[in-house]
This record gives C-alpha cells, sequence and structure tokens, in this order.
C-alpha cells in the first residue's frame, strides 16, 4: 500500500507540473493524461468492466456537444457579422456587451466552454474595439463562460467528470444536479461579471481598430478538436478511479477551507484534473 501511494504522488505531482513545464507534454495533454490515468489504476489494480465501460462511454455526451456545436458554429459563421453589427445598432454597444457577456455564460453550459469561447472570439472580431476594450471583453467573457459551464455536464471537462464521479449512492447525480446546486450562485455572479464588463466599454464607440481572424477553422480542425475532447474526458475518469486511495487516505480528511485556498492553482492548473484527483462520492470536496 505504501509503494501505491508513492508511485500515485508521483503520478499527481507529474500530472499537475509536466503540463506547462514540458513543451511536449502540453501539445500532447490528452494521450499523456490518459497513460497516466492507465498507469494510476494498474498501480492500484482498479481494472474492473465498470470502469471500462464508464471510461469509454461517459465522455460520449460532451464530446457529442463539442462536434455538433463546432458544425453549427462553423455553418453559420460567415452570418454572424450581421447579426453582431445589427445587435449593436439597436441595443447600443453596452447594452450588447452586458447581454454578451451573460449570454456567453449561459450558453457555455449547452453550447460547451470550446465553443462559447470560438464565439467570443468571432464576435470581437467584428466589434473592432482598442486593444484596452478587447482585453476587458475577453477577460470577463473568460470569466463567464468558465461559470456558466459548470451548470451541465456537457459544458466543460470539469462538470462532466463531477456528475460521473457523483452519478452512483448516495447523489444519483442526473444532467441537472449542478444546475440545482450551483445556479443560486453562478446566476449572480454572471450578472455581476457581465455589469463589470459595461464599466470598461467606452462610450464612444468607433469600429475601427479590433482583431481579426487568422484563419477560419475547417471540418477537419473541428473533428481533431472532438477527438481530443474524447480521450481528454475517458483520460479523467480513469486518473479519478486510479486517485482513489490519495482520496480516501488524505484528500478526504483535509479542511474544506485548506482545500479551497489550494484549488486556487486551478488559475494555471487544469480544473478537470484537480476535480479527477479531489471529488468523491461521499461529499464535495472541491
Amino acid at each position: 500500500m505504501t509503494m501505491q501511494l508513492v508511485g500515485l504522488f508521483i503520478i499527481l505531482l507529474a500530472v499537475l507540473v509536466f503540463p506547462f513545464s514540458i513543451k511536449i507534454v502540453e501539445k500532447q495533454l490528452e494521450l499523456f493524461l490518459l497513460a497516466s490515468g492507465l498507469l494510476a489504476v494498474t498501480i492500484t489494480a482498479q481494472w474492473q468492466g465498470k470502469l471500462i465501460a464508464s471510461g469509454f462511454i461517459e465522455p460520449i455526451k460532451i464530446t457529442l456537444a463539442v462536434l455538433i456545436s463546432g458544425i453549427l458554429f462553423r455553418f453559420f459563421q460567415n452570418r454572424l457579422a450581421g447579426l453582431v453589427k445589427a445587435s449593436v445598432k439597436a441595443m447600443g454597444i453596452k447594452a450588447f456587451v452586458l447581454v454578451m457577456v451573460i449570454g456567453l455564460g449561459l450558453l457555455s453550459s449547452v453550447i460547451t466552454a470550446i465553443i462559447a469561447s470560438l464565439l467570443l472570439v468571432e464576435i470581437i472580431s467584428h466589434l473592432k474595439f482598442d486593444r484596452k476594450s478587447e482585453i476587458a471583453m475577453v477577460v470577463f467573457s473568460c470569466f463567464s463562460i468558465g461559470l456558466g459551464a459548470v451548470l451541465t455536464p456537457v459544458g466543460e471537462p470539469l462538470a462532466t467528470l463531477a456528475i460521473s464521479k457523483l452519478s452512483g449512492a448516495p447523489y444519483h447525480a442526473g444532467f441537472w444536479f449542478l444546475t440545482k446546486h450551483l445556479w443560486v450562485f453562478i446566476l449572480p455572479a454572471l450578472l455581476i461579471t457581465g455589469l463589470m464588463s459595461v464599466f470598461f466599454i467606452p462610450n464612444a464607440y468607433k469600429a475601427k481598430f479590433g482583431l481579426s481572424e487568422d484563419r477560419r477553422e475547417s471540418y477537419k480542425d473541428i473533428f481533431i478538436r472532438t477527438i481530443k475532447v474524447y480521450f481528454f474526458i475517458m483520460a479523467l475518469i480513469f486518473l479519478g478511479q486510479g486517485f482513489k486511495p490519495i482520496i480516501d487516505s488524505y484528500i478526504s480528511h483535509m479542511p474544506v477551507a485548506v482545500l479551497f485556498w489550494i484549488n486556487i492553482v486551478s488559475a494555471i492548473l487544469d480544473n478537470a484534473t484537480l476535480t479527477a484527483a479531489e471529488i468523491v462520492p461521499f461529499g464535495w470536496i472541491c
């Protein structure tokens, strides 16, 4: 058991450090996490049919959401410029930004955080703000997308993994489990984020600056991203099960206040990886 824990802590350290310190790991993150997950499950001798089935089945929902949303986004991409200009003209720039920031947060739980981010970039490229205003809009919109995406298991990998790990007793978490428990925190946060973004938008709006699109995303890009998301979720499921001895022995006994401050590292590390390492079916650990 001691050797198991030592091996798991080495894997955990590698998972938390290598992605932002080694370039090849950063570029091939999905394969690295999958290999780490397979190794963790092997070390702890937890291979069973239910786990294998979960690894293949659980990623399907968010993978399909990423694929379908990506295809729809590409199909309607050319019409977005006209829609943005007409909306700004009808609502005014400040009202449009408010609706955009809050709306992207809510939409991210349906079209996934990935597609919401692509939509954000597309909208900003048509607004043509100065650099300072663009940075403010991107930051606030990313906060909004990150907050809203946790409401459903198709929003982002973190939510998918949380539902997967809490689907059994005593929670029996379903599709709307996170929405039911988190909406009271998420909706006010989205509203505050949207209102704060408005203060950074100039009153005199002149559409003459702004970002420009590098190249249009191809269907090949969409399918590659979809495959990566599938293997990413699979990897996290195996990691979560592999880390169970660490969770049972250490993390589940930590005070919630301590975990809160530990989890601020999610600003630089992947929050879904932390979810895999922390959530257990006996209570909320993250």
